[in-house]
């Protein structure tokens, strides 16, 4: 009977362990969770905070594990190769264990960025990353009933808890320090983004950071004042910093592992570190790139649930390679839905593509159909060989934009050039013709394509 340790019990830890269950009914497998929340969504933060989610419970993909022995709050403190052992400290007293393993799985996750600004420790300020930190904020809510919050920081997580706390009805300002908000999109759809959060009553402040927090001056209304590198003061109740993540490396790199790319495990495909007998998998390690054909750090559950599957079958003696990944993504901001996948024009060019980019806005299905909605559709391919590079599109969170992105996605996944786009059966109410079209023709020199709001053709000299 093979003995699998997993270190972590969020998306990839879980599917390793499933995995490694579902084919090795034998094998003895064991998560040791720091925590006291297996399994369950970052990504459904926001909505507990919101409200739009009320349960927490109702935030964990998965409540069963079968023939899975979970130790809940056991912090691994230190690997040991070659003992093949694992110290983990138990929450609430001062004992020790020592785990042993005949294969290690490392899922230790990503940590949030705490970024050295004066006043970040102060009461009232937070991160959002676990169970732990939603509980704190909505403490919060309750007991201050806060009128106003700064939110430093636009990606996923910035975006997502201003449109949570706008619905708390909490007046909110977003400091920027990018052009546009949301960086993982082009500047003309982090426009249409910010304009949305704008319409929603958020106040967007682009180019900005945060210098410093300090406690609000008595007398003031707030308990907190952010001064902004501009030199202007928010008075705020909370904030909430929201800067990104790094990989949670540090314990295995101590124990000899190799980091690469942002910090992050190196592994193999098969999800293999240097050290013998050494999985890992999810937030903590590089991902294969299949556009880029190379490692890349991203932090993505829909990544960490896959390689946490590979790990899995292979600590049972599987053979299994990651297919890699194309940083397919969405999210829902108030009304809008925003998805990408593959490669920005930028990061195309910075790769050693010749990229070109193509940009439409078209109705989401027939116009002549009641309910149709703009979209707006950023399409990249490779001039010569007109390969497929990546896609974005921004519309009415009421239009499936994710799952049209998928479409591109799964061309992506097989190396589909532009013309196959116009070749695939789908459905007639997915838009294509349009904008696939005149990516052909602009191959060849010029754009050719239907304008959605119109009905006129339209030719632009190809860029």
């Amino acid at each position: 009977m093979s003995r699998i340790l997993i270190i972590g019990g969020s998306d990839a830890g879980i599917s390793a362990a499933l995995r490694a269950r579902e084919l090795d009914s034998a094998a003895a497998v064991t998560i040791a969770l720091a925590d006291d929340y297996p399994n369950f969504s970052i990504c459904g933060l926001p909505y507990f905070i919101s409200g739009e989610t009320p349960d927490w419970r109702a935030l964990a993909h998965r409540t069963e594990f079968p023939g899975i022995a979970i130790l809940r709050g056991h912090t691994a403190t230190l690997i040991d190769p070659s003992t093949k052992s694992v110290t983990v400290e138990v929450a609430g007293t001062k004992a020790e264990k020592v785990l042993s393993y005949d294969r290690l799985i490392v899922a230790t996750g990503a940590t949030p960025i705490r970024p050295e600004l004066p006043g970040a420790a102060l009461d009232g300020v937070y991160l959002l990353h676990t169970m732990a930190d939603s509980f704190a904020v909505q403490q919060r809510l309750t007991d201050h009933a806060p009128e106003a919050a700064v939110i430093v920081g636009a990606g996923y997580i910035g975006l997502e808890m201003a449109d949570a706390l706008t619905k708390r009805g909490i007046k909110v300002t977003l400091l920027s320090r990018t052009a546009t908000v949301l960086p993982t999109v082009d500047a003309s759809f982090g426009r249409i983004v910010g304009e949305c959060l704008q319409r929603h009553g958020v106040t967007v402040l682009t180019s900005t950071s945060a210098s410093q927090i300090e406690s609000a001056v008595r007398g003031s209304g707030a308990l907190l004042s952010v001064a902004d590198s501009e030199g202007a003061r928010h008075a705020a109740d909370l904030v909430l910093l929201a800067v990104g993540v790094r990989p949670a490396s540090d314990l295995a790199q101590a124990a000899g592992a190799l980091r690469g790319v942002n910090g992050a495990l190196t592994v193999t495909r098969q999800m293999r570190t240097n050290l013998p007998d050494v999985f890992a998998a999810g937030d903590c390690v590089e991902t294969y790139h299949r556009v880029l054909d190379k490692s890349v750090y991203i932090s993505l559950g829909t990544v960490a649930h896959k390689q946490g599957r590979v790990a899995g079958e292979n600590a049972v003696g599987g053979q299994r390679s990651s297919a890699g990944a194309m940083g397919t993504q969405s999210l829902k901001v108030f009304d809008l839905a925003i998805a990408r996948t593959g490669l920005l024009e930028s990061e195309a060019r910075a790769a050693g593509f010749d990229p070109l980019t193509i940009e439409a806005e078209m109705f989401d299905h027939k116009a002549d159909i009641p309910g149709a909605k703009l979209m707006h559709v950023r399409l990249t391919a490779e001039r010569g060989s007109r390969r497929l590079l990546g896609v974005q599109i921004v519309g009415d969170s009421r239009s499936e934009i994710s799952k049209r992105v998928d479409v591109i996605a799964a061309a992506l996944f097989q190396g589909a050039v532009v013309d196959d786009l116009n070749d695939m059966d789908l459905s007639y109410t997915v838009t294509r013709p349009m904008l696939f079209a005149g990516m052909r023709e602009t191959i060849g020199g010029l754009l050719f394509f239907r304008d959605a709001r119109r009905g006129l053709s339209v030719a632009a000299a190809a860029g």
